[in-house]
């Protein structure tokens, strides 16, 4: 009975691609899935099987393994593979059954025998599709998410090969051409752990598309903020990770990320005192001003806070840290000690003490604009 089948191979290729066709969404798609390749596939498989019934040959799961990989690699969703499976063994016992009916000498305790045999098969070939789909799956993810990660590191580096544009690179990398953008930079707690969890997804069911990278002490993003209300769910969502987050300003094209990413660290950085939150780089204008001019605000540093910078560690870092908090707190001292878990009086002494060394008196506004002008590129700068 196998091998009278076995002559109608080509007869049977075509018919199962037909009905698979028919029956199978995602196999219509002749850009997808050529037909030639599916009746190749059709016959290969059919002939494999009924020569397990024609000689007793060990079963080959060899080409529904090669089947799987190639389906995951075309995108085919694995339940349409399986189905398409199930419909070509379907016909294919249909056949046996027909060609069953020629010969006599196959009695009906055969067939039974045989119709356990061909979907005990079936299973055995569906577990070699399944498991070749998810291993190819797995690889192309993987490569994916390689090519995903360098594209991204170049933007941010403006590394880009010379083949490969910003704006080829955005659409790889599913973002839109043109901006607004802007960049994200969050502070890692622990080296491999994301401080904000999720932020992509969380972005793209908003409609806000982006891309990320996670190093060891940050996690970068470049966020298009090309719709109306993008701005305004980023910045929500940021938020709502309750982690350090330092944002750049608006820019409109991409090659423009290295200099954005490195205001949205200026901005991570932040004046002393602050803790988790979101900083955007244009909230404070001295920011552009420190990032402009970083050696002038170095002779600022050294201009206003020299007498600080000289004491012994533990007193100027606790000066530095009780003139920062004083500032968050608006200049108030009992905001400042709330922060510090000291007493007011505490503060209020610590400040006189700076007013000593410094000479710049904190009534004065123009003191105080040198003091807090020094105070914040000293945290930005360099050491």
């Amino acid at each position: 009975m196998g091998a009278a089948l076995r002559v109608r191979l080509p007869e049977l290729g075509v018919r199962m691609a037909e009905r698979i066709r028919a029956e199978v969404e995602s196999y219509a798609d002749d850009a997808l899935i050529p037909f030639a390749s599916l009746r190749e596939s059709c016959e290969g498989n059919a002939d494999l099987l009924l020569g397990r019934f024609a000689q007793d040959a060990e079963a080959d799961v060899g080409p529904a393994q090669r089947t799987g990989r190639l389906r995951a690699e075309q995108g085919v969703p694995l339940a349409d593979t399986l189905h398409a499976y199930r419909v070509g063994f379907e016909l294919l016992w249909s056949e046996m059954v027909e060609e069953a009916r020629r010969h006599p000498e196959v009695t009906d305790a055969e067939l039974v025998a045989g119709s356990s045999e061909i979907w005990a098969l079936f299973g055995r070939y569906a577990e070699a599709v399944a498991a070749a789909y998810r291993e190819a799956s797995a690889e192309l993810a993987l490569q994916r998410e390689a090519r995903r990660s360098a594209l991204a590191e170049a933007l941010f580096t403006g590394a880009l090969a010379d083949r490969t544009t910003p704006w080829e690179a955005a659409r790889q990398l599913g973002l839109p051409e043109r901006g607004p953008y802007a960049v994200v930079a969050a502070a890692v707690p622990d080296p491999g752990q994301e401080p904000l969890p999720g932020i992509e997804a969380a972005l793209r069911r908003s409609g806000v598309p982006s891309v990320w990278r996670l190093l060891p002490d940050q996690q970068i993003g470049l966020v298009s903020l090309g719709h109306r209300d993008a701005e305004t769910v980023s910045l929500r969502a940021l938020r709502r990770r309750r982690a350090r987050v330092g944002v750049s300003p608006q820019f409109d094209s991409l090659r423009e990320t290295p200099q954005a990413l490195r205001f949205a660290r200026l901005a991570l950085a932040g004046p002393p005192g602050e803790g988790p939150g979101v900083t955007r780089f244009d909230d404070s204008p001295l920011a552009m001003l420190v990032a402009a001019a970083p050696a002038e605000a170095s002779r600022l540093v050294e201009v206003a806070l020299g007498p600080l910078l000289g004491l012994p560690e533990a007193e100027r870092a606790r000066l530095l840290q009780t003139l920062g908090h004083w500032f968050t707190a608006g200049g108030v001292a009992a905001g400042a000690a709330e922060r510090l878990f000291v007493h007011p009086n505490t503060v209020r002494y610590r400040l006189r003490r700076i007013e000593e060394l410094t000479g710049r008196p904190l009534t004065d506004p123009m003191a105080l604009a040198d003091l807090g002008a020094a105070l914040y590129a000293l945290q930005l700068l360099p050491s």
